[in-house]
């Protein structure tokens, strides 16, 4: 984010404000020295139980996180909001990461991994995530809609993370061209007539009643379940999505 951030001495008390970003520390061999995360951050799950909640990613108490007393905060320019970091930049160096695709989440975790002086952990995970993403199938350029919200409805559309994976698996997003996270109406979802719809399990947990009223909307599309997580998730988690996706891949050309 072209951001200049100064610590003092070596980093022992961390806090992070993003999933994603959690469990890739607990990946990195940093469990240690975590002492703070907010109440999205579940994995790992028998791990990270054992650290304070701070609050959410968007509504976290600043009070609770100045009695940790950490070292260093990290945290996203997307998931967090702009006034609280700005208040914690006053007491803390914060770091943020800004990831918007496959290559920017590898940037975040090389740039993670030298924060903390471990950058052969670090190298070696973003060649084994490189490696098993190039195994996953292709989808050979059918349409998707990606929905995380209902009432209203909302979409995935360009300059997301979740866009970018949806090209790495040869999908091609309906939303194409129209930025971010955009509001849908039933006419406009019976208009886009995707091959695919995907409904994410975050932030919106979709159910069956919901895929029925998706189906009456575009009868002739695919309507799926999808695990949000390995769609949004730019951490550590990466290396387990390629599995996810054969086995999604293999479960909706059967």
């Amino acid at each position: 984010m072209g951001r200049e951030i100064e610590i003092s001495s070596p980093i022992e008390r961390v806090i992070s404000l993003v999933p994603s970003q959690t469990e890739l520390l607990f990946d990195l061999g940093l469990a240690s020295k975590i002492v703070g995360r907010t109440r999205f951050c579940i994995h790992p799950k028998q791990s990270v139980s054992r650290i304070p909640i701070i609050g959410g990613s968007k509504n976290f108490n600043l009070e609770k996180i100045r009695s940790l007393k950490p070292d260093l905060i990290i945290g996203n320019k997307e998931e967090n909001k702009k006034d609280l970091i700005l208040e914690l930049e006053k007491s803390y160096p914060v770091w943020l990461s800004n990831v918007l695709t496959f290559e920017d989440s590898l940037v975040m975790i090389k740039s993670v991994s030298q924060l903390f002086e471990k950058c052969s952990k670090g190298n070696d995970l973003i060649n084994r995530i490189i490696f098993q993403f190039n195994s996953i199938p292709d989808f050979n350029g059918h349409t998707v809609l990606y929905l995380i919200w209902s009432k209203p409805y909302m979409g995935v559309g360009t300059n997301t993370f979740i866009n970018s994976i949806l090209e790495k698996l040869g999908l091609k997003n309906v939303l194409q061209g129209i930025q971010r996270y955009p509001q849908l109406t039933d006419k406009q979802i019976n208009r886009l007539k995707p091959d695919f719809v995907f409904l994410s399990s975050e932030p919106f947990p979709f159910k069956a009643k919901h895929k029925e009223k998706i189906k009456e909307l575009t009868p002739n599309s695919s309507i799926n379940f999808v695990n949000g997580e390995m769609f949004s998730w730019y951490g550590s988690r990466l290396l387990q999505a390629p599995n996810y996706f054969k086995l999604l891949f293999k479960s909706i050309n059967e």
